[in-house]
This record gives structure tokens, C-alpha cells and sequence, in this order.
């Protein structure tokens, strides 16, 4: 055992793998018996050190502790007991301890600046009226930078704000550099200087540009441009104290993404069901705020202190529920005079003198068809919680499963959905949650594409955000309204001034054992002889970029070759296009030329949609997959690739290179969330819910 433990008088005890804990993390206990025997047991908190108000968390009958939302000091401790059923005298107990998270990612997340400007980071830690943020400056989202002073910029004094009824919120000014530096530039937070820690990607550039999307979480003066913080007034949740009082503990918001307009000429805004509409739980009529209880102290406009504006009324939505819909929309009736009639998103315009990217409406109308010919874009997207983000399209004809919940904490489960058909944008900082309900358009021309509506990362750089059809989108909207549904905006096309914070292309796949690399270099050694044949210029040993972590054998040819097999030996080929006399010489490229966004056939696409089709509902059997679509190999860049996303924290049934003989990308992602930012778990109680506030049941239960 790991922690402080008392054995009970018969032997029994407690074993875990940890003693301490984030705030809203787990631990799995487990009782044993004097002989190694697993008894059945009775769990329960019996006391702790944190206020009562914020409680000492949760065990559930298998053990499983679930720490409170936020605490009270830099760490609490918590007495857990075990009671052998039938034998309450037997009994055993744990101490745990418990420290503060974040309550939420940094804001902001993104930042673009000039050399020279400057920005505010603010950090929330799940601490009431104590705790700090040590800041720093860093190369990588995790490590230290060990660069001189000055050449990541600079950060201002730190000052914190604490109360008894308030999460402790930290602010540092960050300055950039006056020259732009040839690394990446993350602020970090860290949690009273514990593991605990926040990153913010600085974009230093040299366009002129400057984004910051705290304006698309601001409170919208005059007629709100879209692109910006809303939701339900009442997607909040609420949650009992221990005298049975209950309080408003979370609430979400997302993105008031377009303007939509019916054949009549009334206006609409457009947004997601599980922002307008509660993942089902709303009802027509229901008030649409601007900004979104997130970004408005989780105050619903019935309550004392409110902040938020209405802005419309929900008035359609496909249901999630239904297995006949392939959409997460809703569409809310827009209050006269409150919404730019022009449907001006933020950021979509062009830099200001001081750099500040205007508003700007997209292009009106159904939206951009995807094709073969178009699929290498750059799409770009204005969200509440990212801003303007650019990126590329990384997979096409996605079938994915998402999970939906009732409440804004993810804890009370209402229906999987099935989604065929998606497509998928690559990279990490593309968006996060609060994003949800965001436009999704061609950067060259502002023509819509799709509407965000979930993501997942690995927490390491890599990442796929989803978005439904546009097109699909209007239809189904227009099939619940009986009213043919379109865009409002521009008649004339406008590129946008895109802003990427990830890599365009991936970079090197990571290094492989020397017994992995062995192997792949006895394949290469044995079928060099045959692929020669084939006018292959050579061979060697490599790793898998549709595989990271699993050896290839690298095959170097004149040209972009569709003919090379794609497994020799049992292990992965990866083609690279290389001179003859480079590869003579051994300077040959390590890895494959790889473009931004795909690059395929029409015939190559299509083919492989559909064997897509026809092995998604038998691969996403396996509990371990949650998606299956159409990419470009990695491998080999000349061809069309299966992508299968799996788990992080699983592992398939078997995970075969090929499927009828397409290759196979495999992407570890997290479980794509609609609700909870990627990496943070949600706090369960927030700044509303401590001091103030009547006992009163209403908004998500």
C-alpha cells in the first residue's frame, strides 16, 4: 500500500496504486483479505479535511473514489473506510490526498501576437480563497525551456484572486519577443507548483496579425457578430450539498457559428443541439444567451448578478436521440436587433493598423461541396474558446461514435450516436470545447463546409476535430422546420487570413526499438532483390508513420509509385520518392514528402469510401475503435488509406496493416467529447455554486 491504511480486526485491507489525487480524478480501491481474497465490502467516505460546503467527494460499490470538484487548501486529506459485508466490525480504512486542477484550460488557449505586443493569460485552479499558479515559459506544451532569458519573451508579475466563494484565479502578462523565435512559444501554468499544468501556444508571426479569442468569449455590444460565446440559459447543472440544499454547480456553452436564414427571410442562428438545445434536454421557446453561462459566471438570466444577454429563442432541432438523423444542429429564432443581420463572424475579415482581424461574413448560400479536387483546402473556423484556427482536412467519410450526456459534467449517460459520413480536421490547437457550433469553412473562399460539433486529442500534439456536412446540416434542418434553410452572408468570395498553431505536416514518427528496427532491416535486406524488379532503388529500415511505433521497411523509388506492395514480410512498406545517386550515396530522405490535406484520385477516393462503408460497423464492434474513414497513407503518400481511431487507453482485437487491401492508419486518440475540454476534467462546482445562492432545482438535472 501506498497511503496512510488501518487494517481491519480481521485482516482486511485496503491497496491502490496512488494516495493522491487531482481534483475531479479517480482512484480504484481495492479491499483484500488476510489470505489475498477479494471479500465483498461496504464503502463510504467517513470524514475530511476539506470545507463541508465543497464535501470530500464520492465512493462508488466497487471502490472507485472520485475526488470533489474543488478544495478548500493546497491539498485535503480524505478517510476512506471499507466494511466487510455481513461483519461491519471488520473493517479497514485509507487516507487520501487531494490537490487542485485546473478548472478549465488557460484563456486564453490560442494567442496570435506581433514582436513586441503583449497579452493577458488567466489560470482558474479548483482552490477556493487560497492557492497559486507558478508561470513559465517553454518551448513544448510539458517541458522547461533551457533557452537564454528573453528570447521566448517575456511574463509580467503574477497576481491571484482569492475569496471564500470563488475559485482562485491567477493572471501574468506575457510579452513577446522582439524578434520571432525559431521554436515553438508555450506559457505554462503550473498548480502550486505541483505536476499539475496548463499550456498556452503563443503564434509570434509577422503579418501583422493579432488574435486573441477572449473577444469571442466577451459579452457582444450592439448587434453581436457570430463566431462567438452562447447557449441555453438553462444548460447548467445542479447538484445537492450534504443538507440536501441544491445549487447550480456547472454550466456549458459553445458557439453562435452562422446565420440562417428560411424562404420567408427570417433569420436563424446556427449552432449545435448539445448548445442550443441541451443534448435533447431543451425545449422550443427556451432562451439563447450571448455570452454562454461559461463565460458568464454560470448566472442564468433569472438570477441575481446575470451578465448574459438573450439573444434568441431555440425554435428547431434534430434530434440526437433518433437513429434517422446524421446531424448535431438546432437553430435558434434570432431576437429583432440583436444578431449583424449581414451574419459577420468574427475574425473573418482583414487585420486592422493594430492588427486586429475585423468581422466578416461568410459566403451565403448551401456551402461548399467536398471533392476530390478540393479536399487538399485549408479550412479555417472562429470559436468561443480557440478564435480563428486554420487547418487542413485530414479524413473524409467517417463513420464515428459519440457519446452524449445529460448534463454538462459527463456523468449521466443519454445516448450514443452513430454518425456516418463526417469529416475530419487534423491537429490539436484546430479546437477544443466551447468551440462546439462553429463554422467551418474553405480559407480561400469563405465557403462553409461544415459545422464543429466534437474533437479528441492524445495530449501529445495530435488531434481530429469533427464536423458535420454543411449541406446535410441545411437538410436536416430544413426537413424539421418544413422550410428549405440557407446560409446568410456575402455573394461575393473572400480568402481568410488563416492562422495555424500545428504543425502543417506531421513530423518524424518516434523512434523504435533496436529489436523492431532489426527486423525491418533483415526485411529490407531479403526483398531488395524482388522489388528491384519493380525498379525500386533501394531499401531500407524505417518506422510507420500510419503505425507510430512499428518498424517499416522503407522503399525508395524514382516516383510516386501505387504499385508497391504495401506489406513485405509481414511488416509495413513506406515509400519515399528519392534520386537514384542520393540513394547511392545514403543521403536519401528518412521519411516521405508529405502534403497538408489530401491528395487522392477520384477514383482512389472513391474506391476507398467504399471499402470504408463496408468495414466500419464490423471494425467499430470492437470496443476499442470509435471511428473509421477515408485518409491519405502516410506510408505512402501515393495512396488512399483506411483510418481507424482507437482509445488511447485500449487496445484492439488485432490492428492488421491492410483491409482489403487498403493500408491502414491507425490514430490513438481520447474519446471524442462534446462538453469537456480535451485533457481537463470538468470541476463540479464552480464560483456560483459556493456562497449566495438560494437552494433552488432548475436547468439540467
Amino acid at each position: 500500500m501506498n497511503f496512510p491504511a488501518r487494517a481491519g480486526a480481521g485482516g482486511l485491507q485496503i491497496a491502490a496504486s496512488s494516495s493522491n489525487v487531482s481534483t475531479n480524478g479517480q482512484i480504484a480501491l481495492r479491499a483484500t483479505g488476510p489470505l489475498g481474497e477479494t471479500p465483498a465490502v461496504v464503502w463510504s467516505v467517513v470524514s475530511g479535511t476539506n470545507a463541508a460546503a465543497l464535501g470530500q467527494g464520492t465512493v462508488d460499490g466497487n471502490g472507485v473514489y472520485t475526488a470533489p470538484g474543488s478544495i478548500s487548501a493546497d491539498s485535503v486529506t480524505v478517510l476512506i473506510e471499507a466494511k466487510r459485508a455481513g461483519d461491519p466490525a471488520d473493517a479497514a480504512s485509507a487516507t487520501i490526498t487531494v490537490r487542485p486542477g485546473f478548472v478549465q484550460p488557460l484563456l486564453p488557449q490560442d494567442v496570435a501576437l506581433t514582436p513586441g505586443a503583449t497579452a493577458g493569460v488567466t489560470a482558474e485552479i479548483a482552490e477556493v480563497d487560497a492557492g497559486d499558479v507558478r508561470w513559465s515559459l517553454s518551448t513544448s506544451p510539458r517541458g522547461a525551456s533551457t533557452l537564454p532569458p528573453g528570447v521566448l519573451g517575456s511574463l509580467g508579475g503574477s497576481t491571484c484572486q482569492r475569496s471564500e466563494d470563488h475559485f482562485t484565479t491567477c493572471t501574468v502578462t506575457y510579452g513577446a519577443p522582439d524578434a520571432i523565435p525559431a521554436q515553438p512559444v508555450y506559457v505554462v501554468a503550473t498548480v502550486n507548483g505541483s505536476g499539475a499544468a496548463a499550456p498556452l501556444r503563443v503564434l509570434i508571426n509577422s503579418r501583422g496579425i493579432v488574435s486573441n479569442p477572449i473577444a469571442n468569449q466577451a459579452i457582444q455590444a450592439g448587434m453581436a457578430a457570430l463566431g462567438t460565446s452562447g447557449g441555453n440559459d438553462g444548460d447548467y447543472d445542479t447538484y445537492h450539498d450534504a443538507k440536501g440544499n441544491s445549487y447550480l454547480a456547472d454550466c456549458c456553452g459553445g458557439t453562435l457559428g452562422a446565420l440562417v436564414q428560411d424562404q420567408q427571410g427570417n433569420q436563424y442562428i446556427l449552432s449545435n443541439n448539445h448548445v442550443l438545445a441541451e443534448s435533447d434536454q431543451g425545449h422550443v421557446g427556451d432562451t439563447i444567451d450571448q455570452p454562454g453561462l461559461i463565460d458568464g459566471a454560470c448566472t442564468p438570466l433569472n438570477r441575481p448578478g446575470s451578465v448574459v444577454n438573450p439573444m434568441a429563442t431555440l425554435r428547431y432541432l434534430v434530434p440526437l436521440a433518433s437513429r434517422q438523423t446524421n446531424v448535431d444542429a438546432a437553430l435558434a429564432l434570432a431576437a429583432p436587433g440583436a444578431v449583424n443581420p449581414s451574419g459577420a463572424i468574427l475574425g473573418l475579415g482583414t487585420p486592422s493598423t493594430d492588427g486586429q482581424l475585423s468581422a466578416a461574413p461568410p459566403m451565403a448560400g448551401a456551402g461548399e461541396k467536398l471533392t476530390a479536387a478540393n479536399l487538399g483546402m485549408q479550412v479555417a473556423k472562429s470559436g468561443r474558446t480557440t478564435g480563428l484556427t486554420c487547418s487542413n482536412i485530414d479524413a473524409v467519410a467517417l463513420t464515428v461514435k459519440i457519446d452524449y450526456y445529460k448534463d454538462c459534467a459527463e456523468t449521466q449517460p443519454y445516448t450514443t450516436k452513430i454518425y456516418t459520413n463526417q469529416i475530419g480536421i487534423g491537429g490539436s490547437h484546430f479546437t477544443d470545447s466551447g468551440d462546439s457550433g462553429a463554422l467551418v469553412l474553405d480559407a480561400a473562399n469563405s465557403q462553409a463546409i461544415g459545422l464543429y460539433f466534437a474533437g479528441g486529442t492524445d495530449g501529445d500534439g495530435h488531434g481530429l476535430s469533427l464536423a458535420n456536412p454543411i449541406g446535410d446540416v441545411l437538410n436536416e434542418l430544413g426537413t424539421e422546420a418544413g422550410n428549405r434553410m440557407s446560409l446568410v452572408g456575402a455573394t461575393a468570395p473572400h480568402a481568410i487570413a488563416c492562422l495555424r498553431y500545428d504543425p502543417a505536416v506531421p513530423g518524424a514518427p518516434p523512434a523504435i526499438p533496436p529489436v523492431l528496427r532489426s527486423q525491418a532491416q533483415a526485411a529490407a535486406d531479403e526483398s531488395l532483390a524482388a522489388l528491384r524488379q519493380r525498379g525500386v532503388l533501394g531499401t531500407a529500415a524505417g518506422a510507420s508513420l500510419d503505425d507510430p511505433g512499428q518498424p517499416a521497411v522503407i522503399v525508395y523509388v524514382p516516383a510516386a509509385d501505387t504499385n508497391i506492395p504495401p506489406t513485405v514480410d509481414g511488416l509495413r512498406t513506406q515509400a519515399i520518392v528519392a534520386d537514384p545517386s542520393a540513394v547511392a550515396r545514403g543521403q536519401a530522405p528518412a521519411m516521405p514528402a508529405l502534403q497538408p490535406g489530401l491528395h487522392l484520385t477520384p477514383d482512389a477516393l472513391a474506391h476507398a469510401k467504399l471499402i470504408a462503408r463496408q468495414v466500419a460497423p464490423a471494425l467499430m464492434t470492437d470496443p476499442a475503435i470509435f471511428g473509421v474513414g477515408v485518409t491519405q497513407s502516410r506510408d505512402n503518400p501515393a495512396e488512399a488509406a483506411l483510418l481507424v481511431l482507437v482509445d488511447i487507453g485500449r487496445t484492439p482485437r488485432s490492428m492488421p496493416a491492410t483491409v482489403d487491401g487498403l493500408r491502414v492508419q491507425y490514430l490513438r486518440l481520447h474519446r471524442f467529447h462534446t462538453t469537456r475540454a480535451r485533457g481537463f476534467a470538468p470541476a463540479r462546482t464552480t464560483a456560483c455554486s459556493l456562497k449566495g445562492l438560494k437552494p433552488k432545482s432548475s436547468g439540467r438535472q
